[in-house]
């Protein structure tokens, strides 16, 4: 029995390498994936639309350069942490590598205008949770601790879609292609793929 259950566990360890971020905890893209293919076509049964949701860290570089790989961690797991408390029960985020997050928000209404109103305001309130300074304590090399605050906010790209009328390839391209508009327009904004 001893030797079942170490194998279990590592059964275990290995599917959360393989559908987790180990540093934030947070489905990653494999995983996100799955979730989108079954949003989709739970979507293309209701018929509501749904929304792909692409957000990239506007000042995390100058964190990282200044402190360090550590202190860039600790922000990236804090970011996690505040967009899984700013998401619906419904919805998925997802961390995709560097300072790359996707959201997927599920169902909201069968009309474009109702939901593409909806959906905005679910992400002004993860842009608005984000841009909060971002506060950590560190021990330095001289054993000193230190209390540094960072602002870091986030450009997003949103891209609406309803059922498997795209592939999910083309509507994270879309998502993403919103978010470089969201970047070049000045950063801290969020952009709807038209």
């Amino acid at each position: 029995t001893r030797e079942i259950t170490k194998r279990k566990e590592l059964q275990e360890k290995i599917e959360q390498l393989a559908y987790c971020d180990t540093l934030t905890k947070l489905p990653n893209r494999r995983s996100l994936d799955d979730k989108m293919s079954f949003i989709m076509s739970k979507s293309e049964r209701s018929q509501k639309y749904c929304a792909l949701v692409f957000l990239d860290l506007d000042n995390f570089k100058p964190l990282n350069d200044t402190y360090g790989h550590n202190v860039g961690d600790l922000l990236l797991i804090e970011v996690a942490n505040r967009l899984k408390n700013s998401i619906r029960k419904l919805d998925a985020v997802a961390r995709i590598g560097g300072d790359e997050f996707v959201i997927i928000l599920d169902e909201f209404d069968e009309n474009k205008e109702i939901s593409k109103e909806n959906i905005f305001k679910v992400v002004e309130k993860i842009r608005i949770n984000l841009a909060q300074v971002y506060k950590f304590n560190i021990i330095n090399e001289d054993k000193e601790n230190i209390e540094i605050e960072h602002n870091c906010t986030a450009s997003i790209g949103i891209c609406m879609f309803k059922g498997e009328q795209e592939s999910s390839i083309n509507i994270f391209k879309c998502a993403d292609s919103a978010m470089y508009e969201a970047k070049e327009s000045g950063r801290n904004t969020i952009k709807f793929y038209e």
